[in-house]
């Protein structure tokens, strides 16, 4: 593995109290970070980052990157319709090894505009996994579970997802216990899953509180909210990821703070779809531990994390009407540190001694970054992606001078333009 001493960049850090940009000379060493400098004989690259800022990639905490196909199909119609007619009648006629392709072609997106690391709920075996492997970046995958009974009608996609565990698993790929919602996975499942993700020594992700559909149907099955419903099963403790909960009501965000779940809330997505706004000053307040997640393309569009960053903090402020409610250094920790502190992995999500190098390296003299005011407020509200220059993953560089190193950006057009044209 190569090794690298990176000079005069300017290096966004984060301590454990605030985040700082400072300037200092940077290694990389078999893959880690350090402040060391190599030793006599180490052979190395020296890499001259001036007027760029180098900064922890970031961690898209919610996608279905297979989606890609149907960016712009189902736009403007009501959530039950996106999912039900639009959404959920293409994915059941998908042919399998079309995902990879599409899977493919979000990954391409995610790694142009600066995630280095994403966390994926999948149905179509093997290909974002596959894909992920090739392309060379960091992934939590997981292969979407329903049903009534996890080893009987559940079970041939339970077993796909330990198949994808045992076959993958890596320093870069790890396998995620994905239960796709309340309402389409029984009680006993859920219950199973939980056990399972103890026995597999897995994290658990799904969706939850999304929309007022699923939260009227909750109450009036259950006498209770999604979040008490999950937290009286014993589903919900500190390695459980929530994606949405915009619906939040009574104790339900208590609840969470005391079980230790992380939300991922999906600010665009959830705009989109006409189910509100999850309400994130209250969990910021609260102390949960909230991360940034572009949900997927069909309803996004885009996997583009500096726009959802930008969106995320200007919508609260304008919701809340309180220009302080949401600030950039919560923004930018939230996409980048809290991800860490989700997936239980703290070498990921912040440069500091011993981490690991997934690093993105954006172009201080871009014109939406300059004149360089405020360099966190700029990647909150100034940053769309185009600054990403280079990124690095696992100490190996993906993208170096905006030229992709290990996707072939033709033939990913080429092969999903032939599946649009067959499948919508």
């Amino acid at each position: 593995m190569k090794n690298y001493k990176i000079i005069n960049g300017t290096i966004l850090t984060y301590g454990g109290e605030a985040m700082m940009t400072e300037e200092k000379t940077l290694y990389i060493k078999e893959g880690k970070i350090t402040f060391e400098p190599f030793a006599q004989g180490e052979e190395y690259e020296v890499i001259d980052a001036g007027r760029k800022l180098i900064m922890p990639g970031l961690i898209n905490m919610h996608t279905h990157a297979y989606m890609t196909m149907m960016r712009n199909y189902a736009d403007d119609v009501p959530f039950q319709e996106w999912l039900f007619q639009r959404v959920m009648p293409v994915e059941d006629n998908l042919p399998v090894e079309a995902a990879y392709w599409t899977s493919m072609l979000g990954i391409l997106e995610m790694i142009r505009t600066g995630t280095t690391c994403f966390t994926d709920m999948h149905m179509y075996h093997r290909q974002v996994t596959q894909a992920a492997r090739e392309a060379g970046i960091r992934a939590y995958i997981g292969r979407g579970l329903v049903g009534e009974d996890l080893y009987q009608d559940g079970y041939s996609r339970f077993k796909q997802a330990l198949e994808e565990k045992e076959e993958f698993q890596s320093d870069t790929l790890q396998f995620i216990l994905s239960p796709h919602a309340i309402y389409t996975c029984s009680e006993k499942l859920l219950k199973q899953v939980d056990e399972a993700a103890g026995e597999h020594r897995m994290l658990k992700q799904i969706h939850l509180s999304e929309s007022m559909t699923e939260l009227n149907d909750c109450l009036n099955n259950h006498g209770k909210t999604p979040v008490q419903y999950l937290n009286d099963i014993g589903f919900l403790d500190e390695k459980t990821i929530l994606a949405h909960c915009v619906q939040m009501q009574g104790d339900d965000l208590d609840i969470i703070r005391n079980t230790g779940a992380t939300i991922v809330t999906n600010v665009a997505s959830n705009a989109k779809l006409g189910n509100g706004i999850a309400p994130l000053s209250q969990m910021k307040e609260m102390g949960i531990n909230v991360c940034v997640g572009t949900d997927g393309a069909a309803s996004n569009n885009t996997l583009n994390m500096f726009r959802e960053m930008g969106l995320l903090s200007l919508m609260h402020k304008a919701h809340t009407r309180d220009c302080l409610a949401i600030p950039s250094d919560y923004i930018v920790k939230a996409a980048t540190y809290n991800g860490s502190v989700a997936l239980h992995n703290p070498d990921i999500g912040v440069i500091r001694e011993g981490a690991v190098a997934d690093l993105i390296f954006l172009n201080l003299d871009a014109p939406s970054l300059f004149p360089n005011n405020n360099i966190l407020s700029a990647l909150c509200y100034s940053a769309n992606g185009s600054e990403v220059e280079s990124v690095m993953i696992n100490g190996k560089f993906v993208m170096r001078d905006r030229q992709l190193l290990t996707i072939d950006q033709e033939r990913v057009y080429y092969e999903v333009g032939k599946i649009v044209e067959k499948n919508l």
